[in-house]
């Protein structure tokens, strides 16, 4: 698999990266640790070096994944890993206070088993808490050799500005698809100027782009979905469009929905590097073929202007979850 440079940082990823959020939590219940060991080492020998984990996936148990999948090849891929969330835990809200930060470095360079972090993401802005201050605190972790690289996700325009000013941020991640399409309007252009590489969470819509998901799928009661408006019966009913969209596209190019979605999103910047997730191994080969799909620019052209005529139904969040917002 190609490499890509995140931005002007120097750090170089696999042009597709692995999302491992989906092995320990958010899409229904963990799968087997044998299993997701093998599934992440196959990611490995398949070409994939960029692997990106949390504190949150699991408080810690995602990070133990990765590290004894990873240990031993350490030296030959990019782990990116999180802090932000008071207790390792989405519903206790946020924290990165410079303590915490420091106490959160130490527990996933224990639970990693290594002795650095390649990338190190702030996982959502604390309002209690000056940007400065965080990047300030990296900043220093950097120089002891613990960090490697700085990182945001999910954050602002003024975050992101004030932030970098302090120590350069080597990437932003960020939700961008086909199926949500907002940093094209300020984000991708403020990278763009700053030299940021960009790193999507969910290129295929949590798995909707994929052509597998229609008003009739069931999704497992813990499934974060089942929150999400926009995925609602209702709301996957009303965006099929885009699917029948993709699905068009893909029997032109002998491919699949899921790897177009993929062709396009890599084909938007050279400093993007999308972090698709699955279980299955099959799936973990379709997303990589997508890495090999070449659209041309009329191809381009001809998806914005069809996409441009789709209207979206459902909001990305619930109301509940409105801190999980860029601010």
């Amino acid at each position: 698999m190609k490499t890509r440079q995140l931005g002007a940082s120097g750090l170089a990823v696999s042009e597709l990266g692995f999302g491992c959020m989906g092995l320990s939590v958010g899409y229904g219940p963990a799968i087997n640790e044998n299993d997701a060991i093998v599934l992440l080492q196959k990611a490995y020998e398949s070409g994939v070096t960029f692997f990106d984990t949390a504190e949150v996936y699991g408080q810690g148990t995602n990070e133990e994944l990765v590290g004894k999948a990873l240990r031993h090849v350490r030296d030959k891929v990019i782990i990116a890993t999180k802090f932000g969330f008071k207790n390792g835990k989405v519903t206790d809200g946020v924290n990165s206070r410079p303590e915490r930060i420091r106490q959160v470095a130490e527990n996933s360079l224990r639970n990693l088993q290594t002795d650095y972090i390649d990338l190190f993401y702030q996982h959502r802005v604390d309002p209690d808490v000056p940007v400065e201050d965080v990047a300030g605190t990296v900043k220093d972790l950097i120089a002891e050799g613990k960090v490697k690289h700085f990182g945001m996700s999910e954050a602002s325009v003024p975050s992101i500005r004030n932030a970098h000013a302090v120590q350069p941020l080597a990437a932003l991640q960020s939700e961008y698809s086909m199926f949500w399409r907002e940093p094209e309007k300020e984000i991708i252009p403020l990278l763009e100027e700053l030299g940021i590489g960009f790193v999507p969470f969910s290129p295929l819509g949590k798995g909707f782009l994929t052509g597998k998901i229609n008003a009739d799928t069931e999704f497992d009661k813990t499934d974060a979905r089942n929150l999400f408006p926009r995925y609602s019966k209702e709301n996957r009913g009303a965006n099929q469009t885009i699917v029948d969209l993709l699905t068009k596209i893909a029997v032109e190019h002998n491919a699949t929905p899921a790897q177009i979605a993929l062709a396009w999103l890599l084909a938007q910047k050279p400093w993007i590097a999308p972090i698709p997730g699955t279980t299955k191994v099959t799936r973990l080969e379709e997303n990589i073929g997508g890495a090999n799909l070449f659209l041309n620019d009329d191809d381009l052209a001809n998806i914005h202007k069809a996409l441009d005529n789709i209207s979206l139904q459902g909001e990305r969040y619930p109301p509940s979850m409105a801190d999980l917002q860029a601010r």
